[in-house]
């Protein structure tokens, strides 16, 4: 086996196991290690040996994959894949094969066992459909699209909540060969056109209302615009889904029918038969889009095949998943994590689809479920969980969590101070996995894994079939040093293409402009040479480089936040709100560098930079700390907001304007929420970001759930792009934020706060 890159220069401060294997279990990815020794004539003692053949012998590793996961198939492949091309090439993988996507996750409709258990807030019902049920749905949905004219290559859409209506569309649309793509109701207009619109969806389906954080929000004027935006529809499917269709007008919708009525187009005499497309490996699948931050979204396009092998992968290999399981992944249909975990009904797992806010009625929603249905698997958010640390929430005191085994976590870096919550508060037992990857590859390059410890703060592994490495600026495989995480060999799993991409040329400036030949994946990493493990430091385009020292935002979100705790300082307003008023204490900041008179925040600077210089180095001490309090109010009759600092009879706006040029392109979560960024709109921040050298930590104080928190964000994300224009609104010194375009509405409530810290270095 190969070997590793001698490690550098930066120490790994702590190997501290939180969970072990049980020494006593066969794992699946046991089986495959033994039965790929006994194929191939190798000794492969260990997860490491395994993962070494499988990045040096990719071709045969994913031969024996397809053999141990049971792919079902009409047509064997010819070749796995031509090894004398590279990445960045784009070769095609399991020539001459035939299959079906959704007829793999359909494969166990013998099994009466549920498939689907539906959760939505606000109901006390949870409703159970089997795999049998399941697949009679899709052969109705099948047949209706079928009868419209829906056929190979068309495109279909949902604009839809994480519900069995969603599962069903998508793979009735798959069955025969049209290509799926989705966003969540929470998009806004111009969000769901700027990526429909390139794709020209011939179908679509959505909802008349959604629920979320306790009202009822409707959907139906915005799926009115949306439409009007996509010309190209021939049909508009609307599912009642708060109220009756005797309470919903679609009139005004043009092309419209309720579910009911089109699902009864396609019904006959008999119930309609499922019928499989049998299609290429590579035969397009879904289309998944960039966040739009540098310009319009990209459209990725991953096949159905490299999809489904990926996903089994991951869910049988590395996740141990076998039909006895039942996995919660919190989610929305817009995020890939929504197509990875409906990949997991290939291995009969169930799902359960749940669509509300993961904090109403109370912050034990999601732990409720986990004990009433018995959930084994749980995936969720590092954020999330960093919220129920926050409000002190303790589920191994107040549930069962009997079933529960694994507890995924990803969307952000987990911090190392979050693991001693899982262990401590949650479960001492649970495998807790931090995965990432990216809508890039619809899965992970490096993940969980049931054959290996978990250390804290760290991934436990690289996955199989991924040759991931992280290099240095000069291009190098560095080895406990911090660099790009970069992937040198072909993946089944990257996107065949991008829509609208003729050339490729938008496909390889995306990863393979920065290291030739060799896929960038934009995030910031280190691996520690004593484990193996992956500690992920934010992404690549937001690092720092103070006086050569370049570091990732994860340094330091993970050294600051708990001192912060610890110190009282982030909790020291802790909701004295005055009904809508400023908060006592509290003092705007009268340029950058100045420390505020906030109660518990004078020592905060010299607290941030001493327990940031004892793990790091002195070059990654901030020099200021600028401490902002907004107030967010706005008129619901016009497309404006305002941001206005509770003292801001003393407050100038162009100091406040200049605070909010300090928030570079880190905050950029928002733009997959609400995409309001024009073309080239952040090469400016990016540029100040680079010569500055600015961090924000931004800490939620107030915001009742991540969706105000987002949009808090995500305004200030649009000052500094230039998407909003700038005003004085009153004598007071606030300042008004209006998106240009005409009839923008932002979605706020008066008595929004929040809370920023900026450290600057």
């Amino acid at each position: 086996m190969s070997k590793e890159p001698r490690a550098g220069r930066e120490e790994i401060l702590e190997c501290q196991v939180m969970w072990k294997p049980d020494s006593k279990k066969n794992t699946q990815m046991d089986r495959f290690r033994a039965a790929v020794g006994a194929a191939c004539g190798l000794a492969l003692e260990n997860y490491n040996d395994l993962y070494h053949w499988s990045v040096e012998s990719y071709s045969d590793f994913w031969a024996e994959f397809w053999k141990f996961s049971g792919i079902v198939f009409s047509r064997t492949y010819d070749e796995v894949v031509d090894t004398s091309k590279g990445i960045a090439d784009v070769p095609e993988w399991f020539k001459g094969s035939r299959l079906n996507y959704a007829e793999n996750l359909l494969r166990h409709k013998e099994n009466d066992r549920v498939a689907l258990y539906v959760a939505r807030e606000g109901k006390e019902e949870i409703v159970k459909v089997t795999f049998e049920e399941l697949w009679q749905r899709v052969a109705l949905f099948a047949a209706a699209m079928r009868k419209m004219g829906v056929k190979k290559g068309d495109r279909v859409v949902g604009y839809l909540p994480n519900s069995a209506y969603a599962v069903e569309a998508m793979l009735a649309a798959v069955s025969i060969g049209a290509i799926w793509s989705s966003t969540s109701p929470d998009f806004g207009v111009n969000g769901v056109l700027d990526r429909f619109s390139q794709i020209q969806p011939k179908l679509i389906f959505s909802v008349e209302a959604v629920v979320y954080n306790g009202k009822e929000h409707g959907h139906v004027e915005k799926l009115q615009r949306v439409v009007k935006g996509l010309p190209d529809l021939k049909k508009v499917v609307v599912i009642p889904y708060v109220s009756s269709r005797e309470k919903i007008d679609i009139s005004k919708i043009p092309n419209s029918v309720f579910l009911e009525d089109f699902l009864a187009t396609g019904m006959g005499e008999q119930a309609p038969q499922l019928e499989f497309e049998q299609l290429p490996f590579s035969h397009p699948l879904f289309i998944m889009f960039s966040s739009g931050t540098t310009g319009a979204p990209k459209c990725m396009v991953h096949s159905a095949g490299g999809t489904l092998i990926q996903h089994l992968k991951e869910h049988v290999l590395h996740g141990d998943m076998t039909s006895s399981d039942i996995i919660l992944c919190y989610t929305t249909v817009g995020w890939m994590m929504w197509n990875w975990v409906v990949s997991a009904l290939a291995t009969g797992a169930a799902l359960v689809l749940y669509d509300g806010s993961p904090l109403v009625p109370t912050p034990n929603v999601l732990w409720d479920l986990v004990d009433r249905i018995g959930i084994t698997i749980l995936g969720t958010g590092a954020k999330w969980l960093s919220v129920l640390e926050e409000k002190d929430m303790k589920p191994a005191e107040t549930h069962s969590l009997q079933t529960l085994h694994t507890i995924l976590s990803t969307g952000s870096p987990l911090k190392a101070q979050s693991y001693d919550y899982v262990y401590r508060r949650i479960k001492s037992s649970v495998l807790l996995g931090s995965i990432s990857g990216g809508t890039d590859i619809i899965s992970c390059f490096v993940g969980q894994n049931c054959s290996i410890p978990v250390y804290r703060g760290e991934i436990q592994a690289r996955n199989l079939g991924m040759a991931v490495e992280v290099w240095n600026k000069e291009g190098k495989a560095v080895w406990g040093e911090s660099g790009e995480l970069v992937c040198t060999k072909p993946l089944p799993c990257q996107p065949t293409h991008f829509w609208n991409d003729e050339d490729g040329s938008k496909y390889r400036k995306a990863y393979f402009s920065k290291f030739p030949g060799v896929w960038v994946q934009g995030d910031y990493c280190r691996i520690n040479p004593q484990t193996g493990g992956i500690v992920m430091l934010g992404r690549s385009d937001g690092t720092l480089n103070p006086n050569g020292v370049r570091f990732g935002s994860s340094e330091i979100y993970n050294i600051v936040h708990p001192q912060r705790q610890e110190s009282g300082s982030g909790r020291e307003a802790d909701h004295r709100w005055e009904s809508h008023g400023a908060p006592r204490g509290l003092l705007e900041p009268r340029g950058p560098g100045l420390v505020p008179g906030h109660p518990g925040a004078a020592g905060l600077l010299s607290q941030a930079g001493r327990h940031i210089s004892r793990p790091q180095s002195s070059g990654h001490c901030p020099s200021g700390l600028i401490h902002l309090v907004w107030y967010v109010s706005c008129r619901s009759t016009c497309p404006s907001v305002t941001l206005q600092h509770p003292t801001a009879d003393r407050q100038d706006p162009g100091q406040l304007l200049s605070c909010c040029v300090c928030v570079m392109d880190r905050i950029r979560a928002v733009s997959a929420w609400w995409n309001l960024c024009p073309d080239g709109a952040p090469s400016k921040q990016n540029s100040l970001w680079r010569t500055r050298g600015f961090h924000v930590l931004i800490e939620s104080l107030q915001f009742r759930d991540f969706e105000w928190f987002k949009f808090f964000k995500m305004l200030i994300k649009c000052v500094v792009c230039g998407c909003l224009k700038v005003r004085t609104v009153s004598p007071l010194g606030g300042v008004a934020l209006q998106h240009p375009s005409a009839g923008a509405t932002l979605p706020v409530e008066a008595g929004l706060m929040g809370i920023l810290y900026v450290l600057y270095i």
